[in-house]
């Protein structure tokens, strides 16, 4: 028996730096999101660091929950399933919100469901869609993952073409970081970039050749190091004068990672003859590509869909979204459940 279209599913998300909690009605209404974040922890080290994400989790997972349950005013006999990440992400942070997922389903007696995490990301964007209108071509970008898809419904993802090397997030997050602006790298490139040009300097648009829809964004890193640092990135200090014009280096480089990521989703949708994108993960929180994507896609008779903001970055609705979706296809799991990084 399927569940019922108001069954309730309490979602769980560890896989790297947030611990989330969330309760989702019928696979499409968020009665709660709660999200502990780690950035604060992670500062100090320009980036996440395992062990300390692991011990955060262990600390915040328990609280997390209550409060989700708290918040939907929500008691453990009102679920219909416990939702969870299992896989990608770092195995010590995934364990603490599979084991806490696992013990609840045991305790409660309730359906413990598995959820890939890209395909959340994914399933977050179409939960801002009142009418579903299959296939779209998806682009999960964030600071772990750049992937194309052809999705055929919320459980039918077929890859189109990933990276190679470098994320797209992780991408910006090093350019941040040679740019001295802090992290989260994005966030902090989007804010230093308001107020540049973002033809200042020209950065190549790493395309891979007329057809493909791979990516890759090692070269970028390297060609801003250089333009701070001289060929060779051996100067010691950036001392050219592009390093001065910290606003226009700034908005060159985004505008050059997302004018490439805009270019791969048209390229599939024409591909494909897909006139639909959807877009999700924590690079499309940013503004630069939710507008020039959007207005690219009106262009060429596309539609472009992104994730609400709330959803882009990591965040247990979009977990629970999807495990309504696993469960309304009977695809639970036992509690000899595990977890992957990849």
């Amino acid at each position: 028996m399927s569940p019922p279209d108001e069954a309730l599913i309490l979602g769980i998300e560890s896989s790297c730096d947030e611990t989330a909690a969330a309760v989702v009605r019928g696979g499409r209404e968020a009665l709660s999101s709660v999200v502990h974040s780690q950035i604060a922890e992670h500062a100090e080290w320009g980036g996440v660091v395992p062990e300390i994400a692991g011990r955060s989790h262990l600390r915040a997972i328990v609280p997390a929950i209550e409060e989700a349950l708290t918040e939907a005013n929500c008691h453990p006999q009102d679920l219909s399933g416990i939702a969870v990440t299992t896989r990608p992400g770092l195995l010590g942070s995934l364990l603490v919100g599979v084991t806490a997922a696992k013990s609840l389903a045991w305790a409660w007696q309730k359906p413990l469901i598995p959820v890939h995490h890209i395909e959340a990301h994914a399933y977050a964007a179409l939960m801002s869609v009142d009418h579903w209108e299959f296939p779209y071509i998806t682009l999960v970008v964030s600071g772990g993952h750049t992937s194309l898809f052809r999705t055929e419904s919320p459980l039918a993802h077929a890859l189109l073409g990933t990276t190679r090397d470098d994320a797209a997030g992780e991408a910006l997050d090093k350019a941040a970081a040679m740019l001295n602006l802090g992290y989260p790298g994005g966030p902090a490139i989007q804010k230093a970039a308001t107020d540049g040009d973002p033809k200042a300097y020209a950065f190549k648009r790493p395309m891979l050749g007329p057809n493909s829809l791979e990516f890759s964004f090692s070269g970028m890193k390297t060609a801003i190091l250089y333009k701070l640092k001289g060929p060779g990135g051996r100067r010691e200090e950036p001392t050219l004068p592009e390093s001065q014009n910290l606003p226009g280096m700034a908005a060159s480089f985004e505008a050059a990672v997302m004018d490439t990521l805009i270019r791969k989703c048209l390229r599939a949708a024409q591909q494909y003859n897909i006139p639909r994108i959807l877009v999700g993960g924590g690079v499309a929180c940013n503004q630069r590509l939710r507008v020039d994507m959007a207005s690219a896609a009106e262009k060429n008779g596309v539609q472009a869909i992104f994730a609400r903001a709330e959803h882009c970055t990591d965040n247990a609705v979009m977990i629970a979204g999807l495990g309504y979706a696993h469960l309304q296809q009977h695809e639970t799991a036992d509690l000899l459940l595990d977890v992957a990084a990849s």
